[in-house]
């Protein structure tokens, strides 16, 4: 661990521009990232720009389609997929609503989800069962975080009548990474008539990972930039596979969902990603998004900051092992940034976890719980500082004493 305390200074120098991070230690990047300042200036110029111009005006529309089309490019660069692939939406749950409501369900298909998947995507999967007449099954994908293969546990689940899977590239409570690309794999080889397709939540992944989204496959592939990206909360994307792009039909519709001849009539749909869209957006939120991708940027890249992400992750990981009163979800270093713990027992039997975020939370330390399995998570970017894991280390001790 000695290369991230000397990369220390250079972080303290960088974690600046995050004007959040002052007063605080952060572990809930997970949750919500915050912002760079430049991310709030582009921001709060875009509205002022908006503003001062219009806000509705032939200059203002001209500006409007300039930021959509470079936050698009932006977005694909990061994730090296064609720009045209990507639907800018809100959020993760805009995405996997978009794609689980764009198939044309038929009653007695069969949709397989994961054991830790968000409740927003449970519920609405459930309601699709519902309506349409379609079956829902869950796999245990928990059980595989220490041993076991998730592929070979999705292609035991997997059925005749099975269209789509939905999983998170990392799941949200355990931190688990799964290998997309290999069950995408499985998926396509399961049934040669039609192929099961892939929904792939990635809340915790965007931002984090390095991606190639084109090398993973995954038909439907939904983010957010508010998490690890650390932009504006409202901006988020979906990435649909070309080739899944004629089959899923749009589920929210509106004037940039479709082409408009000269008599105001639509007369198509769009041809790429912006079918999915719909009207008017938070545009000056798109900006932002930009920025804050550019402030990482600025420090290195996807892979260095995800390598930098995970040798704090294990540094997070080793220390907690050595607290008698805690026990880590993970036997082995995290994959990941995101690290879940719990209280022994017999410590429990005193306390809950509920008890023991709220006194971190007293103390400067964002930290939060999670039901299922019941824990506390803690998350670390890759400017995180060393000394505010052993800080956070140290506090964790103090509650134990208690």
């Amino acid at each position: 661990m000695t290369n991230i305390f000397a990369a220390q200074t250079q972080l303290e120098l960088h974690r600046q521009q995050f004007p959040a991070l002052a007063n605080k230690a952060y572990f809930n990047y997970g949750g919500q990232g915050p912002m760079p300042q430049a991310a709030i200036d582009a921001t709060n110029s875009a509205q002022e720009y908006i503003q001062r111009s219009g806000p509705f005006s032939a200059e203002v529309n001209a500006w409007t389609t300039q930021e959509v089309e470079q936050t698009r490019q932006a977005i694909g660069s990061e994730l090296e997929v064609p720009a045209e692939t990507i639907t800018i939406t809100e959020d993760v749950t805009v995405g996997c609503n978009i794609a689980l409501w764009g198939i044309d369900w038929q009653a007695g298909d069969h949709i397989l989800l994961s054991d830790c998947e968000h409740p927003g995507v449970i519920a609405a999967a459930q309601e699709i069962g519902h309506r349409f007449g379609v079956e829902l099954s869950t796999c245990p994908l928990m059980a595989t975080l220490n041993e076991g293969n998730p592929a070979e546990v999705i292609a035991q689940h997997l059925r005749s009548t099975t269209r789509l899977v939905v999983l998170s590239h990392i799941l949200w409570n355990t931190g688990q990474v799964l290998p997309i690309a290999e069950i995408v794999q499985v998926c396509r080889q399961h049934n040669s008539s039609r192929p099961v397709q892939v929904l792939v939540d990635a809340a915790q992944s965007v931002g984090l990972l390095p991606l190639n989204l084109t090398q993973l496959g995954a038909d439907f592939y939904a983010f957010t930039g508010h998490k690890w990206w650390c932009g504006p909360a409202g901006v988020g994307g979906l990435y649909v596979r070309p080739e899944a792009r004629e089959s899923l039909r749009p589920t929210f519709i509106g004037w940039r969902s479709v082409v408009i001849d000269a008599e105001g009539k639509p007369v198509d749909w769009q041809p790429d990603g912006r079918r999915y869209e719909i009207a008017t957006s938070a545009y000056s939120q798109y900006a932002g998004l930009r920025a804050a991708i550019a402030t990482h940027q600025q420090w290195g890249t996807a892979q260095e900051r995800y390598q930098q992400i995970c040798q704090l992750s294990h540094y997070l990981w080793q220390r907690l092992t050595e607290l008698s009163d805690i026990i880590c979800l993970r036997v082995a270093p995290p994959q990941a940034g995101l690290v879940s713990f719990q209280l022994t027992s017999s410590k429990r039997a005193d306390s809950t976890h509920l008890q023991l975020v709220k006194f971190l939370e007293k103390q400067g330390l964002m930290t939060r719980t999670l039901a299922a399995p019941d824990c506390v998570r803690a998350c670390v970017h890759y400017f995180t500082l060393p000394t505010e894991i052993d800080l956070l280390i140290d506090k964790i001790q103090k509650f134990c004493q208690m």
